[in-house]
């Protein structure tokens, strides 16, 4: 073994999270290597995701994490405006959500807006349409499937309001991004270790000492975070952790839809993005004139969870055909192409789709999983978040009596980081969905 095998940290998994992580142990000191069995940073679930960047969530720390998390992708924003390098390109278009019973007319979701200093406008039914024009405000819930007899039924009167929070966007190359974090911490002395697939955790005691590679090398570090996203599950197993996790993850196949935009409506830059539980679907601009359109997990989409999250099928099923056609309810002029594009790949979720930031029974290993769907717009608040943590427990910290708490620079706030705990029971209050 020699001193290149050791470090300080060592984080399984190059994605958003991973990579910001290890950007921000290193800048405070940390010798940090990262392993991926990928080829590069981001090529996992994260090259895959919306990427969308927003601030409201179903709870006040979800809430927080990404109101302080939205500063941070406001100063990469800012950063390339100066002609200075930035991680990614974020645009700043906001997002509309309609306020429907299903989403509680977002009465809690502004509640802590207002907590926190958030801004929001309330728009009514001109204002909608004003700025979505042809659109049909019928209201249809609950989602149906389109072999459901009772599809397209309206369900009586139309939507009245939504809420427009102009502080959201997305970034337009999510793996670029998780690559320019990793620039930015190789720049602090992390290192990269790419095609290694982890094949064990090593321990001495009950502490970690490294991890085992599948070509029977070793690296050996006293810290070591689970940040491998849909493979989460499985090195949780390979450290015989899977009894003390109560909300354990597990990987959920997901499929987002590239279709074009609806004519008369001009998304492309400049937004908005659409939240709308009455169809169970949110619409992202992309480029060249084309939307993303996501489902947002209602009742009626199926939760297909799979064992094998690297040989999975990735062909598009009805699925997609099902979230088009629920929003073409309500942009009855969406062109519909013949045959499905977009992307079809996994989340790492938790039983009530909140992440797990948090220290294990094994002093030195944790836990930064369940992170999928919703999280990567919190790539630079939960690194900080992590960072802290770790710190707290390595000098001491009893985090799973005491739990840290986390100082949010940009909110100005203190969260209790145990909300996030592997020994939470799930949270009632939590969306349960994508949403978080």
């Amino acid at each position: 073994m020699t001193a290149s095998d050791q470090a300080d940290a060592l984080v399984i998994g190059a994605g958003i999270i991973g990579t910001s992580l290890a950007r921000e142990l290193a800048g405070r000191g940390w010798r940090v290597i990262v392993v991926d069995r990928n080829h590069a940073p981001g090529m996992g679930s994260t090259s895959s995701s919306s990427a969308v960047i927003r601030v409201h969530y179903s709870t006040f720390e979800g809430t927080a994490l990404a109101w302080d998390g939205y500063h941070d992708w406001l100063e990469q924003k800012d950063r390339a405006e100066r002609g200075e390098e930035a991680v990614a390109r974020f645009v700043h278009c906001g997002c509309l959500v309609m306020e429907t019973p299903e989403n509680g007319f977002l009465e809690r979701q502004k509640q802590f807006c207002r907590a926190l200093g958030i801004p929001f406008e309330e728009w009514d039914r001109e204002k909608i349409l004003e700025r979505l024009p042809g659109y049909d405000l019928t209201r249809y819930a609950p989602p149906r499937r389109i072999d459901d007899p009772a599809f397209g039924t309206p369900a009586g009167g139309e939507i009245e309001r939504a809420t427009f929070f102009p502080t959201a966007g997305y970034v337009t190359d999510p793996q670029g991004a998780a690559a320019g974090l990793a620039r930015e911490a190789e720049a602090l002395g992390a290192r990269f270790l790419f095609r290694r697939s982890v094949s064990g955790i090593l321990e001495a005691g009950r502490h970690v000492s490294g991890i085992r590679l599948a070509d029977g090398s070793e690296i050996h570090a006293p810290v070591v975070v689970n940040a491998a996203g849909p493979s989460s599950f499985r090195i949780n197993a390979m450290a015989g952790i899977d009894d003390e996790i109560r909300v354990p993850t597990r990987p959920l196949r997901q499929e987002v839809a590239h279709v074009p935009q609806p004519e008369g409506i001009d998304f492309s830059p400049a937004g908005p993005i659409v939240s709308d539980s009455d169809i169970g679907c949110y619409v992202r601009p992309d480029h060249g004139g084309n939307i993303l359109v996501g489902s947002e997990m209602p009742a009626c989409d199926p939760r297909i969870f799979v064992e094998d999250e690297i040989g999975f099928d990735r062909s598009h099923t009805d699925q997609w055909t099902n979230q088009v056609w629920r929003y073409a309810l309500r942009a009855p002029r969406l062109p519909i192409p013949h045959h499905p594009s977009g992307v079809v790949d996994l989340y790492d979720v938790t039983p009530d789709w909140i992440p797990i930031y948090d220290r294990t029974s094994i002093d030195g290993l944790y836990l930064a999983i369940g992170t999928s769907g919703n999280q990567f717009k919190n790539a630079f608040s939960a690194a900080r978040l992590m960072a802290g943590l770790i710190e707290y427990c390595e000098n001491g910290g009893e985090h799973d009596t005491r739990p840290h708490r986390h100082a949010l620079p940009h909110a100005g706030v203190a969260i209790d980081t145990g909300f996030f705990s592997r020994l939470r029971e799930p949270v009632n209050e939590s969306s349960r969905s994508v949403l978080g």
